[in-house]
């Protein structure tokens, strides 16, 4: 089976040699594709300088692009299912193999490492929790299913799904609203336990002044992907 990460980076050269090494380390079965996305740091002079795998791109497409570049890669590349994996270190490659297990074993076609079924790890701020539980049921709402934590950028899904976000993926935050239209489409999610850590560098890409803008935005998103289907 072929197994890939995807890894989306804006300025993350303060985390990305650490990410690789995660990976090399806790989940060698696995190969890694760096997008980045049009950095105005020095992220792209570490990956060439290190030798690490990445593409390059032209322009700014925001996490939705720069995750739809990596499935679109891995899709043409013949792998049979990838990882969005985050390259700012809050993400432990040492879950992938058990997330890979349970995607075959369940026969899912999603499953997202969850920070909140265990609640080990760092659990991100005060007002995000509340985001992320706005989120959660607003999802259950909408779709009749339970996801504890549906902003995780750790998500690992099989080809049918590369096959599917190939040709469209959300462009702007695009965690729950993919979600929604997973499950509305009557594909299998499941969630297991994951620990995350906190970012040791660099800048969150949802701050506080766009967190209103972030609220509004996505929940507009969610239920206009389901009413779709």
């Amino acid at each position: 089976m072929k197994k890939i990460i995807v890894i989306p980076a804006y300025n993350e050269e303060g985390n990305l040699e650490k990410t690789v090494r995660d990976i090399r380390e806790n989940a060698p079965d696995f190969d890694y594709i760096i997008v980045n996305d049009c950095s105005t740091d020095n992220t792209l002079g570490m990956c060439r300088e290190k030798g690490f795998s990445y593409l390059n791109l032209p322009v700014n497409l925001g996490i939705g692009g720069a995750v739809q570049t990596g499935y679109r890669y891995a899709y043409y590349h013949g792998y049979d299912l990838a990882v969005q994996f985050d390259g700012d270190g809050q993400h432990s490659a040492k879950f992938l193999a058990q997330m890979a297990k349970v995607l075959e074993e369940t026969e899912s076609d999603m499953v997202i490492g969850s920070r909140f079924i265990e609640k080990e790890g760092f659990q991100s701020s005060g007002l995000r929790r509340i985001g992320i539980r706005y989120f959660s049921l607003l999802i259950k709402l909408l779709t009749g299913k339970t996801v504890t934590d549906p902003t995780s950028g750790m998500r690992m899904i099989n080809r049918k799904l590369l096959k599917k976000f190939t040709n469209e993926y959300p462009k702007d935050y695009p965690e729950p609203e993919s979600v929604v239209t997973v499950l509305s489409e009557k594909h299998k999610v499941t969630e297991i336990p994951v620990v995350m850590n906190e970012r040791e560098e660099g800048i969150s890409s949802i701050s506080l002044r766009n967190s209103v803008y972030y609220m509004i935005k996505v929940s507009f998103a969610v239920v206009i992907a389901r009413m779709k289907k």
